[in-house]
């Protein structure tokens, strides 16, 4: 605890602004962490359950996707499924519309976390030329007795410590940053191969209703 208030102060001003950038990333990646877990842990299982659900029972595999509707997927599958009789081109307009209201979800935080990338550097730069100013002012060229030797340690100690504690909050959040577009990506390509298969699912179901009942869906 001594040592984070010894950085902490030796940062000068800019410490403040780099506390509140790694907090927020801190708060911002557990959230994210969270989520990912969630959605990887589970909705894989779900997805294939629900496929060979609706193959045989669709309305079980509709009792499915609500009991999971935390998941991306299954509220991606809800909106088409939950269509009363729709055509082949009214489910893939469905199937969609629903994925692109999940896209703004799964890149949740994206824009905060490149801010903090990008500004963490530049405010360990600011106290960088903080603490040269400071070093600069304490010294009194030619009259070495008047030195401030306190101002110079003071602001050498600002400038390399705000600089490297920036650094490390733009590091430390890249990493995770990067990690969660590694994963916003993995999902879209599973949306897209999963949503495939329930429209095509979908188009062999609505093909043989005609023949099937006497219902037929409108076209």
């Amino acid at each position: 605890m001594d040592a984070f208030i010894y950085i902490f102060r030796a940062a000068g001003i800019v410490a403040w602004p780099l506390f509140a950038s790694s907090i927020a990333a801190v708060a911002l990646i557990i959230e994210r962490l969270a989520f990912w877990f969630r959605v990887n842990r589970r909705q894989r299982r779900v997805v294939r359950e629900v496929l060979q659900l609706y193959s045989q029972n669709p309305d079980s595999a509709i009792k499915k996707l609500q009991v999971n509707s935390d998941l991306p997927l299954a509220r991606i599958f809800l909106e088409a499924l939950e269509l009363d009789s729709p055509n082949i081109e009214e489910f893939r307009l469905a199937l969609e519309s629903g994925a692109q209201a999940e896209i703004p979800i799964l890149k949740r935080f994206n824009t905060i976390f490149d801010t903090i990338i990008s500004l963490s550097p530049l405010f360990g730069l600011l106290g960088t030329v903080l603490g040269l100013i400071t070093t600069f002012s304490s010294l009194k060229l030619g009259n070495a007795t008047g030195t401030n030797a306190a101002g110079v340690t003071s602001g050498i100690s600002e400038a390399l410590v705000s600089t490297a504690i920036g650094l490390v909050v733009a590091i430390f959040t890249l990493l995770f940053a990067n990690m969660f577009r590694g994963f916003y990506l993995q999902q879209i390509a599973f949306i897209q191969e999963a949503g495939g298969q329930l429209e095509l699912m979908y188009r062999h179901r609505y093909e043989k209703l005609p023949r099937e009942s006497n219902y037929a869906p409108t076209r």
